[in-house]
């Protein structure tokens, strides 16, 4: 990753297009990360990581009020592949919300995790 010396590492990695294992390891890591499941209440039961949150896609319009009250935190959302917090991630970014990221599928970061 290109050093940045005046950036924090939020700001380091939304300047690159994707997130890689190292940051998405440094987000895991850090305490000031809120974990964002936005896959279906059924796929959430079934398997999430630590600490997630669930708020599935088709809900996150409207409930940009829990997503602000994170606002001090590094949101870092993911789904079963990516697509889907992808687009969660461009309805907080359009919402002022920048600082929420695509962290990709679960199974990338279950890696990252160990």
């Amino acid at each position: 990753m290109p050093y940045y010396p005046a950036l924090t590492t939020l700001e380091r990695i939304q300047s690159i297009s994707t997130c890689t294992m190292t940051a998405i390891k440094s987000l895991l890591q850090d305490d000031s990360t809120a974990l964002v499941d936005v896959r279906t209440p059924m796929e959430y039961a079934q398997e999430h990581l630590p600490g997630a949150i669930n708020i599935p896609l088709d809900e996150v319009a409207y409930r940009i009020p829990d997503f602000e009250a994170l606002q001090a935190k590094t949101i870092l959302l993911y789904c079963r592949s990516g697509a889907r917090s992808g687009m969660a991630t461009s309805m907080l970014h359009q919402a002022g919300l920048k600082n929420a990221i695509n962290g990709g599928g679960i199974s990338n970061l279950q890696l990252a995790l160990h």
